[in-house]
C-alpha cells in the first residue's frame, strides 16, 4: 500500500489524522449527541484511515469528514429502533466547559435547543445541514459524501432550516447574569419558593429532565410555567433533585448550568436565558449513562 509521505520520506497519515480529529469528533456529537459515540466514530474513521491509500487521497480533510458522516448515518439507521424506544425525553449528552475557559465552540451550534431540533431531522437532512452551513462545505462535496444529487442535498437543506430557524437564541445575557439567574433558580427550588420560581420563569417556559429509564425523571417535557410550578410543587413532600449543597457551576452546551453531586450520583443541569431576568428553559440529564466519568471536582 502507497503512503503519502513529505519530501523527507515521513508518512504524514498519522499527522493528517490527528490534525482532522477534532472537526470529525464536533461533527460526530451534532450528529450523535453524544460524546462517547462521537470519539468511537473518530476512532472507526482512523481504522478506516490506516487501511487508505493516503498518496490516492488529494484532501485528507473531506475524506475524513466523508468517512465520519457515513459512519454516523450508519450508526443513527442502527440506533432508530432503540431512540423510538427511549423512555422519556432525549437529550444529548452533557457538553461540559469549565468557565473560566474560553468557549471551545459557538454556544448556539452545540446548545440543547439545536441538538434537540437536529434530533427532529431525518438522518440525511441532520447531514446536509449540518455539513453544509455548520461546516461550510459545498453542496458538491456534500452530495459525494451522501451518494445524492446536489439539487436533493440543496432540499434537504431548504427543509432542515425550516425545522431550525427557531432555535436560534433570541436573548443573550453576560455569563455574570447568567449565572445570577442560574443560582436564583437552584435557591428558589431547594427552599421551594414556588413564587421566587414563578418570577424566574418565561411564560411559555419548558423543563425537560432525561433520566432514560435509569432514574427517576419526568416522563415528559414540562411545558409553560405552570406546568413546571406543578412539577416542583409535587416534588416538595418527595425527593428534590436540586436539594443539595455540592454545586459548580460551568457551561452545558455553551449555557450557564452546573454539575450538582447527589445521593443517587451526579447530574447536569443547564439554564437558556429567556426575556431578561427569566428562564426560557431548563435541561436536567440524570440518566447515569451520559454522565459516565463526570465529577464534581
Amino acid at each position: 500500500m502507497t503512503r503519502a509521505a513529505d519530501p523527507d520520506g515521513v508518512d504524514r497519515g498519522p499527522a493528517d489524522f490527528q490534525a482532522n480529529r477534532p472537526r470529525l469528533v464536533r461533527l460526530a456529537y451534532r450528529m450523535l449527541g453524544s460524546i462517547a459515540e462521537a470519539e468511537d466514530v473518530a476512532q472507526d474513521a482512523w481504522v478506516r484511515w490506516q487501511g487508505a491509500d493516503h498518496a490516492a487521497i488529494a484532501d485528507p480533510a473531506a475524506w475524513l469528514v466523508r468517512t465520519a458522516t457515513r459512519l454516523c448515518l450508519d450508526r443513527l439507521r442502527a440506533e432508530k429502533t432503540r431512540r423510538e424506544a427511549y423512555r422519556g425525553p432525549w437529550l444529548p449528552e452533557p457538553l461540559i466547559e469549565e468557565l473560566a475557559e474560553d468557549p471551545l465552540e459557538r454556544a448556539e451550534e452545540v446548545s440543547v435547543a439545536f441538538l434537540l431540533a437536529l434530533e427532529r431531522l431525518s438522518p440525511l437532512e441532520r447531514a446536509v445541514f449540518l455539513l453544509h452551513d455548520v461546516f461550510d462545505a459545498d453542496f458538491s462535496a456534500v452530495a459525494e459524501t451522501l451518494g445524492r444529487s446536489e439539487a436533493a442535498c440543496r432540499q434537504l437543506a431548504v427543509r432542515a432550516r425550516d425545522h431550525v430557524r427557531d432555535t436560534r437564541p433570541r436573548f443573550s445575557v453576560g455569563q455574570e447574569e447568567a449565572a445570577r439567574l442560574a443560582l436564583a433558580f437552584m435557591d428558589a427550588a431547594r427552599n421551594n419558593d414556588l413564587e421566587g420560581l414563578k418570577n424566574l420563569l418565561a411564560e411559555d417556559a419548558v423543563l425537560i429532565t432525561d433520566g432514560g429509564g435509569k432514574r427517576s425523571a419526568a416522563l415528559r417535557p414540562m411545558v409553560g410555567r405552570d406546568d413546571i410550578l406543578a412539577l416542583f410543587k409535587g416534588l416538595q413532600w418527595r425527593t428534590n433533585l436540586l436539594a443539595t449543597p455540592k454545586v459548580r457551576l460551568v457551561r452545558v452546551n455553551g449555557y450557564l448550568g452546573a454539575i450538582l453531586e447527589t445521593d443517587g450520583g451526579p447530574i447536569t443541569v443547564a439554564f437558556q436565558p429567556g426575556e431578561p431576568g427569566q428562564l426560557a428553559a431548563i435541561y436536567i440529564v440524570v440518566n447515569p449513562e451520559k454522565l459516565r466519568g463526570l465529577e464534581l471536582g
